[in-house]
């Protein structure tokens, strides 16, 4: 008995993940309203066949597979047409406008003040006055864009050039080589071999952390050496 409850929800939760990844990557901030309801439905139709004993395993299955049905289908409509898009999800709407609040559009969002003020909090902008742009986006977050004498000082606006950012890479992670990314460089264990040398490291086992940064650099953090 116990065995069969186990082997269910294992089961159904291997259901809910990959339900989750055919809906696509997304952060639960990122998701539409559709998105996120169609979420929460097939969490709660995984827990009927678990809770009620009498219900058979398709009661729950069938409806989650209808939901992901449907949610890939309006991502599928969505991605094809402007239109289509607006109308499933909505579009951003303008809350700020040179500093000032544009009540007409809160009040349609039915967004409060206290709302916007702690969105620009999270956005570290103590002042409205300071917005040039402020725009809810179809998932609920605020877009904020600063007015130009507010905002951070760029190498561009001091006439510098700068050399192209490069990817980060991960090398070594709580002691296990990732070989792929040494593929990936077309690097050799050797290069990696010498590197962790000039750290005094003679084993991958002694590496916490160590990655490739954008200068193709090894940078490298050994067990134990930074503990708080």
């Amino acid at each position: 008995m116990v065995s069969q409850i186990i082997a269910k929800t294992v089961f159904m939760y291997l259901v809910i993940i990959i339900s989750m990844r055919l809906m696509g990557k997304r952060q639960i901030g990122q998701l539409q309203p559709f998105e996120f309801a169609i979420a929460v439905m097939i969490s709660d139709l995984a827990v009927m066949p678990l809770s009620d004993e009498g219900k058979n395993f398709l009661h729950g299955l069938i409806p989650i597979f209808v939901l992901v049905l449907c949610q890939v289908l309006l991502s599928f409509l969505s991605v094809k047409g402007v239109r289509i898009r607006e109308i499933i999800c909505g579009k951003p709407i303008l809350l700020i406008r040179n500093g000032k609040l544009l009540e007409k559009n809160m009040r349609k969002e039915l967004y409060t003040i206290n709302d916007l003020t702690e969105q620009l909090r999270f956005n570290s902008i103590q002042c409205v006055g300071d917005v040039e742009y402020g725009i809810l986006e179809t998932n609920g977050q605020l877009s904020v864009f600063l007015k130009s004498e507010k905002r951070p000082v760029t190498p561009e606006d001091l006439g510098l050039k700068t050399s192209e950012e490069k990817l980060c890479y991960d090398v070594i992670i709580d002691g296990k080589l990732i070989g792929r990314t040494l593929d990936r460089l077309n690097l050799k264990r050797e290069w990696v071999d010498q590197a962790l040398k000039d750290y005094g490291v003679n084993d991958y086992e002694q590496v916490f952390y160590a990655y490739i940064d954008s200068s193709m650099k090894l940078q490298v953090q050994k067990k134990g050496e930074y503990l708080e």
